[in-house]
């Protein structure tokens, strides 16, 4: 089963959709049992739609992955806390 963790590593491949038919299954499932990370996928996707909508300037890519590894850092540290 995907954890959250997990989720959040691959939450821009699956927005962008580029996940493979068994991850994106996989994502879909998780999406409907955890909250968390419905509002994290919406929030990473209003984000995302923000910048783009309000910018004539291309995303930077790594900025993103910098954006989206430290989201993914802060929900590992959430995970830990509550183990």
């Amino acid at each position: 089963m995907l954890m959250c963790r997990d989720l959040a590593r691959i939450a821009s491949d699956y927005i962008d959709g580029e996940l493979g038919p068994m991850d994106t299954v996989s994502v879909k499932l998780h999406l409907l049992m955890c909250g968390h990370c419905r509002t994290f996928i919406g929030s990473l996707r209003t984000s995302l739609e923000l910048m783009r909508g309000h910018s004539s300037h291309q995303l930077d890519e790594d900025f993103a992955r910098r954006i989206d590894e430290q989201i993914s850092q802060a929900l590992i540290a959430r995970d830990d806390e509550q183990d």
